[in-house]
């Protein structure tokens, strides 16, 4: 009799799946489960703007590894954002279409969110968007509406140096975000590089990637560069390396309000990165390669114009005046303001990594070379601090 009263009132306060269960801490922190990993959830839920691109790529990878729930709001086609599917465990990527003018989609994006990334950007104006619409209009609407639902931190991306009307833009977008949302981190980057860049590669309509000698860029055997490349100044960074300081900048509560400079570990010359690229290609001396300025080459610029009349929306093999401005810009260093090391970021250098990213594009890559057949291509000298 006994053991029925001992069973029966076990039954009577067992637990079962339509059982209210208050939580006591509604908060996302009281939500973790499990040790951090792809499975696990450490409680930050996270709205990435611009996931499709070329560093919300590896962001939101970072994101879905670490256990982090990723909400991708897109615009156009869901196709393009499919494959971020698998950056994230089971039920922990989520899309929602928006609108980079609509404040009600974009409410409904962040409602639930505790960190907002926005890496929306262009690097040429379109029929529908200008520099202003996004880099300026676009970043003041995304940092007031986190504002106003209770964002705890707002992450955007910029760029380290002014020049064209892009980089200009974006200047002014930095202040628009401070005015809305003064606690947001800020990160300056130079120019990224790494898989499927605008720097190391250009992109063709058939989405075929090319380095420089995609034939476009280009005038047959010659590469034109402004002022033959000699006086632009360059500090790259591996995208890699930039993700993960964003994700430090999540973890990290005392990186709110701060702006981080995102460069690499050295500074080259424009001229000498051209060169050991061919050089690592094998095609500086087999094809005759060499470099001279374009701005004694008229029809060169006039390739530029027409370029960008044809294909407005995208310039052939991304060439445009407002690119070639920017990739002729040099990467000007902050006094003062910390970098990605400050972050914890072990940087990597060109080096090591630029070797890989070009494999493909050697002149006879299919060719079966002997181990020590070929030198291995000088690497690019370093250029001094100004």
């Amino acid at each position: 009799y006994q053991a029925c009263v001992i069973l029966s009132n076990t039954c009577l306060h067992a637990s079962y799946s339509t059982d209210v269960r208050p939580i006591k801490k509604p908060s996302l922190t009281a939500l973790r489960r499990g040790t951090g990993g792809r499975s696990s959830f450490n409680g930050v839920v996270a709205t990435v703007f611009g996931a499709s691109g070329f560093l919300g790529r590896y962001v939101c990878n970072r994101l879905g590894k670490t256990g982090s729930q990723v909400i991708v709001p897109y615009r156009g086609d869901h196709y393009d954002v499919l494959r971020l599917k698998l950056v994230g465990d089971l039920g922990q990527v989520l899309f929602l279409p928006y609108h980079l003018k609509d404040d009600t989609s974009i409410r409904k994006a962040l409602k639930y969110s505790n960190v907002v990334i926005n890496l929306v950007g262009r690097d040429w104006e379109t029929k529908n968007f200008t520099f202003t619409d996004v880099h300026i209009d676009g970043a003041r609407r995304l940092a007031r509406l986190a504002r106003e639902a209770g964002v705890e931190k707002f992450i955007h991306p910029l760029i380290l140096s002014k020049g064209s009307q892009c980089l200009i833009s974006k200047y002014w977008g930095e202040q628009a975000v401070r005015e809305e949302f003064p606690d947001a981190v800020i990160f300056k980057p130079g120019v990224i590089y790494g898989q499927e860049d605008r720097f190391l590669r250009k992109i063709t309509r058939d989405n075929v990637f090319r380095s420089y000698t995609y034939l476009w860029r280009r005038q047959l055997r010659a590469l034109p560069l402004w002022r033959k490349g000699e006086e632009t100044i360059k500090q790259p960074v591996y995208v890699a390396d930039v993700a993960a300081a964003i994700m430090s900048a999540v973890k990290d509560p005392d990186s709110a309000g701060k702006t981080y400079q995102a460069v690499g570990p050295k500074r080259y010359q424009l001229s000498e990165l051209a060169d050991w690229f061919y050089r690592i290609m094998r095609r500086a001396d087999k094809q005759g390669y060499f470099r001279y300025d374009m701005r004694w080459d008229p029809s060169y610029l006039l390739r530029i114009k027409m370029s960008e009349r044809l294909l407005p929306g995208w310039p052939l093999g991304a060439l445009s005046a407002e690119g070639l401005e920017m990739e002729h810009t040099t990467d000007q260093l902050l006094d003062g303001v910390p970098t990605l090391e400050d972050l914890g970021v072990i940087l990597t250098t060109m080096e090591s990594q630029v070797p890989w990213e070009l494999k493909p594009y050697k002149a006879g890559m299919y060719y079966d070379e002997e181990l020590g057949e070929f030198e291995e291509p000088a690497p690019p000298k370093e250029a001094l601090l100004l």
